[in-house]
């Protein structure tokens, strides 16, 4: 379909990333004072009664911030580990969009929410903010008792860069043989840092994030070229997605990582693995934020959140396909 029309106007407003960042600190900071201004005018409130405390993380090489929101309904509850975008060389749980997503979360889908501050590139190259995320999840299973979650109910998600570390951790727990996931909740994921999905070209330009300012992120990110073809880099490169927990793919028409979501819900079906994937029709990159002015961004939260209420149900979920 077209792409919406209360999008057009906001689309020739959106700042180009810069072709080079000199100094990433002041770039940070720019960043997040700006989208936090921006917030209070595209983003609706965030509920009420939603509890958050700060955890430090100890990790190797040094520590790390989580934020922990608690609904005010009675628990055990589920738990839900959230990974945030930035193109994995900004973005913030501190900022003020990441704050109302997890209680949003939190209160919507009555779960236990827990984000983390990751590291960063390119100060920490690939292997570094993913392994301060796997470090959050076992954290937060081993913690269940004291945050009063479920552990046979725990899910990851994440959004953009997020949703690309969301899908390596669950890799990673696989692998390691780490905590259970009922859900990889995954919302404009990106799968393939080679860029080798159609929808990188057909939507290089024009819808905000743009190709070359994908190529400029993976740059940072990783440290040789050769990098990106890790199943922890690009998950859709995996040779095997057997024994995945159920995913839930939400990827945006306009977007130049469009079809990473897709390709990778048709790879875990393969593999045996339930995998929705849900198409959001007319939009962009970064259209779920937009909840004070878009439609479709709240059908969009509501999408999202439908999909862990589902998950943390003690039943067996099946794939299906919108």
């Amino acid at each position: 379909m077209p792409i919406d029309p209360i999008l057009e106007p906001l689309l020739s407003n959106m700042p180009p990333m810069p072709e080079e960042i000199d100094d990433f600190d002041v770039w940070r900071a720019e960043e997040g004072a700006a989208a936090d201004v921006l917030m209070d005018q595209i983003m609706e409130p965030a509920p009420d009664g939603v509890e958050r405390r700060v955890v430090e993380l100890p990790v190797e090489g040094g520590s790390v911030e989580l934020h922990v929101f608690t609904p005010p309904t009675a628990g055990p509850h589920p738990a839900h580990l959230y990974l945030h975008g930035g193109g994995w060389i900004g973005g913030s749980i501190k900022h003020k969009s990441i704050d109302i997503l997890c209680r949003e979360r939190a209160a919507g889908a009555d779960c236990v929410v827990v984000t983390v501050e990751y590291r960063k590139a390119p100060e920490h190259k690939f292997g570094a903010g993913l392994n301060d995320c796997y470090a959050a999840l076992l954290w937060t299973a081993e913690h269940a008792d004291e945050l009063g979650v479920r552990t046979d109910s725990i899910s990851i998600g994440g959004g953009s860069a997020g949703a690309n570390l969301a899908a390596a951790v669950a890799l990673k727990a696989r692998d390691e043989t780490g905590p259970a996931l009922v859900l990889q909740l995954l919302e404009v994921p990106a799968l393939d840092l080679t860029a080798s999905t159609p929808s990188h070209q057909r939507n290089a330009t024009g819808y905000g994030l743009t190709h070359d300012g994908i190529k400029a992120c993976v740059r940072y990110y990783l440290d040789s070229p050769q990098d990106a073809h890790h199943p922890y880099a690009s998950p859709l490169l995996a040779p095997d997605l057997s024994g995945l927990p159920p995913a839930y793919i939400l990827s945006a028409e306009y977007d130049p990582v469009c079809d990473d979501g897709e390709e990778y819900a048709r790879r875990l079906t393969e593999a045996g693995v339930p995998a929705t994937f849900s198409l959001q029709r007319g939009q962009i990159h970064t259209s779920s934020a937009l909840t004070k002015l878009l439609p479709a961004a709240r059908s969009w939260r509501e999408e999202a959140l439908a999909a862990l209420r589902d998950a943390h149900r003690p039943y067996p979920r099946t794939a299906s396909a919108q």
